[in-house]
């Protein structure tokens, strides 16, 4: 009895502080929705004025309990609606009930109507411009960086903006800023020579993309299009970032009137922290800068200026010291140690000057007239001498990676290069667009003139034990040389008329279009007719779907690196490329957890009927311009995208690919082309956390399956195997500091936002392989080195928008 008393008492006395605690206390407790009364889930609801804090569940519902007798803020955030404010003042032991209804943020119903109106027509791949601001990216742009995720579209090389699509190589994809087309360099041979693209991000209003199929109004090359446009700002806005990678800044205005709008942007990047964890160890020096600007005036409400110009200067200095690098398989453990002598000072400009006059006769008609100039000076110049020790180290037999049991192969080699391409293309385009009720028509013409002067001295000598090889009795031989002088001046003359008509039916809609493109080259005088076609239907079902076919003959007349063969002369026999294009595709457009998402799938056949053979070493493409071959490309194309995580939107790739060529004469079969990637995947993940979206994480995944290699020096009449998988994890974590439209105290109220993000590169730190190295010994056996990329390194990145 005693004890129940006890208990008791004990029990009361326990209660009354927090009885207290209760008196003193109320409780809100409510549920969000959105306009279509669904729940909001992961909102994150605050006490401004405290740590108070909780979360939406899976119904939307929340409950707080906050201090009675005071005045506070609530505040309600969500990445995809528009943030609340509630004042509130709550009694002793008061309980209030909110229910809520959160209203989408301005831009995403403009995405909502974009992706029912106008996504679902397009026949391009579109690419928000937010996902340029925080994606990891330790190559030279974050446009190509996004579109190495996409299906269709894969690299083996990190420190490279080049990509290839659907088998094609790095030379057969079209790219255009403002419809001005963009050239690749030709001397650049490896990927940290490269830089910045040309790209600027900080500039990009809209992007979108097509690995085949596309239309006659795009030029005549045999893979893809990138089509990106600059902004036009409309008010004053700024940006700058600053990162161990290099910095960058733009800024943007516009005049009271809206007639004048300028912008600029100027980068500057160095990547030599990022190449000091490659295998060859010395001073790197690479040095990138890029100024870009734009300035546009409005005569009246019909006739409207637009200039733009890019200056650019790559400087990529080199001198190796040392490189030691093991290879091979438990039985077969080699490694290779080298001992540097030498360097290497490249130098690559280029500058581009485009002006467009636009002229709208009427609200259905738009004509430009086009004019740009692009000038390149590239310079390659290094002597590098290597004395090179191969070992056995016999690791199967008691060995250690560090012992060297064996010698395998002594010896010398020396790589010399003088070369200097000077190349300047003029272009002279007019194009009308024309929109007659459900009919749109385009056209245009144009001229391109091209002069090209190229000095081509580069060599290779190699000693093993005293001995070159190759060996002769009468003189030391190269074992590799590049001797020649060329010139070239053409000039290209191109027009398209390209029209689309809209056919409404009872059961759906379907868009039809079809254009011819014609292209005369004077150096060969020669034209060539290129009709393309594609059929859009979308049916009207409940959920939203698409189904597409396109066909279409794909001629690219060839750069001046496709004319030439393996010796650096220009080919007497110049090829033209040819393939026709099909391709059937499907989107799905549905909704999972109350979210967005679209799958889509292409399946394609490209019929190569006339391709000239080449090599890849790095990013270098080598052709034999005096060879031609016919082959074929098939695969298939899978990709998923939408919100995985509410508000962010997401996506996975998938690619299933098989292409190979037929050398005419060489009484060989088909054999894999240099890009027969059979497989690729790729990811591209965002995700914040639910109680605090400023946190958010970006992950970009690839792996890509194994590239054909063939012997060096001996076309495809050597050997050949493939490289090992290529994989690759990169992460990026974020904070945003200033939120775009938070409230905002003291300095802060300078910035329209700000995040400080940390860049993890190559996470799992594997060992991918871009190239070899070839070495010889005295016996004649030749060893493939790999030369592996990059390995995990850190990048702290701080941003500010003003």
């Amino acid at each position: 009895m005693y004890q129940t008393l006890y208990r008791s008492v004990l029990i009361i006395l326990l209660l009354i502080p927090l009885y207290s605690i209760a008196q003193n206390t109320g409780k809100i407790k409510g549920k969000l929705t959105n306009e279509e009364n669904q729940p909001v889930i992961g909102a994150h609801i605050k006490i401004l004025e405290s740590n108070i804090a909780t979360s939406s569940d899976k119904n939307g519902n929340f409950l707080l309990q906050v201090p009675a007798g005071k005045t506070y803020n609530l505040i309600i955030t969500h990445i995809s609606y528009q943030d609340g404010v509630i004042p509130l003042k709550l009694k002793a032991s008061e309980s209030k009930t909110l229910n809520l209804q959160l209203r989408l943020k301005e831009q995403e119903i403009d995405e909502v109507k974009v992706e029912s109106d106008r996504i679902i027509r397009d026949k391009n791949i579109t690419i928000d411009s937010k996902h340029l601001d925080q994606i990891p990216v330790s190559g030279s742009g974050v446009v190509e960086q996004i579109l190495k995720t996409l299906p269709g579209v894969s690299s083996n090389n990190e420190l490279s903006s080049q990509y290839s699509v659907r088998g094609g190589n790095f030379d057969e994809n079209l790219v255009y800023i403002n419809e001005i087309e963009i050239y690749r360099p030709n001397l650049i041979r490896s990927g940290q020579q490269e830089g910045l693209s040309v790209i600027n991000p900080d500039l990009v209003s809209s992007v979108q993309f097509s690995s085949g199929g596309f239309d006659a109004k795009y030029g005549d090359k045999l893979s893809s299009v990138l089509d990106i446009k600059y902004k036009t700002p409309s008010e004053f806005e700024a940006s700058a970032e600053v990162s161990l990678m290099g910095a960058s800044a733009h800024f943007a205005n516009a005049s009271k009137n809206k007639k004048l709008s300028y912008m600029a942007g100027v980068r500057y990047k160095t990547n030599r922290y990022l190449l000091n964890s490659l295998d060859t160890k010395g001073e790197y020096e690479p040095n990138y800068t890029d100024f870009q600007a734009l300035v546009n005036y409005k005569f009246n409400s019909s006739l409207s200026m637009h200039l733009w110009t890019s200056f650019s200067q790559n400087n990529y200095n080199f001198e190796p010291e040392n490189r030691s690098t093991s290879f091979g398989t438990i039985n077969d453990a080699l490694n290779l140690d080298i001992y540097f002598d030498g360097k290497e000072k490249d130098e690559f400009k280029s500058n581009i000057q485009a002006l467009t006059i636009k002229y709208h006769p009427n609200s259905n008609s738009l004509i430009r007239l086009i004019g740009s100039r692009y000038e390149s000076i590239e310079e390659e110049n290094f002597d590098i001498m290597g004395q090179y020790y191969l070992s056995d180290l016999f690791v199967s037999q008691g060995g250690t990676p560090s012992e060297s049991i064996e010698n395998l192969g002594i010896g010398t080699f020396i790589d010399h290069a003088r070369n200097k391409l000077d190349q300047e293309v003029y272009h002279l385009d007019v194009k009308g667009d024309h929109s007659l009720e459900d009919l749109f028509l385009q056209w245009g013409v144009g001229v391109k003139s091209e002069d090209i002067t190229d000095r081509i001295n580069e060599w290779q000598y190699q000693d093993s034990a005293g001995y070159s090889v190759p060996v002769s009795d009468d003189e030391v031989l190269l074992a590799y040389s590049r001797n020649a002088n060329n010139k070239i001046s053409s000039k290209h003359y191109q027009s398209f008329v390209q029209a689309t008509q809209v056919i409404d039916t009872k059961k759906g809609e379907l868009q039809v279009t079809g254009g011819l493109r014609y292209h005369y080259w004077d150096f060969n005088e020669k034209g060539y007719l290129s009709p393309r076609a594609s059929i859009n239907y979308i049916p009207d079902w409940k959920n939203k779907v698409k189904f597409r076919f396109a066909a279409g003959l794909y001629q690219q007349i060839p750069s001046y690196r496709e004319m030439l063969m393996i010796n650096g002369n220009i080919s007497p026999d110049i090829n033209i490329q040819k393939a026709i294009h099909y391709v059937l595709g499907q989107e799905y457009y549905f909704t999972a957890w109350n979210r967005p998402f679209k799958f889509s799938s292409e399946l394609y056949y490209k019929d190569l009927l006339s391709v000239t053979p080449y090599d890849i070493e790095n990013v270098r493409i080598r052709y034999y311009g005096d060879q031609e071959a016919k082959g074929y490309t098939a695969g298939l194309d899978l990709r998923i995208n939408g919100e995985f995580v509410p508000g962010t939107e997401s996506w996975a790739s998938l690619s299933i690919m098989k292409s190979e060529e037929d050398i005419k004469g060489d009484n060989k079969s088909f054999i894999p082309r240099p890009t027969d990637q059979r497989f690729s995947f790729s990811m591209l993940f965002q995700d914040y956390l639910p109680n605090n979206p400023s946190y958010r994480m970006h992950l970009a995944l690839f792996y890509a399956g194994k590239l054909p290699v063939w012997t060096p020096k001996r076309g495809k009449e050597g050997g050949s195997f493939r490289m090992p998988n290529y994989r690759r994890i990169d992460l990026g974590f974020s904070k945003i500091l200033v939120k775009e439209k938070g409230r905002k105290k003291g300095m802060l109220r300078h910035f329209k936002s700000m995040w400080i993000g940390l860049e993890v590169f190559n996470v799992l730190d594997i060992n991918n392989t871009v190239s070899y190295l070839w070495i010889k010994d005295i016996s004649g056996n030749q060893y493939a080195i790999p030369n592996y990329l990059t390995g995990r390194k850190l990048n702290l990145k701080l941003s500010a928008k003003f």
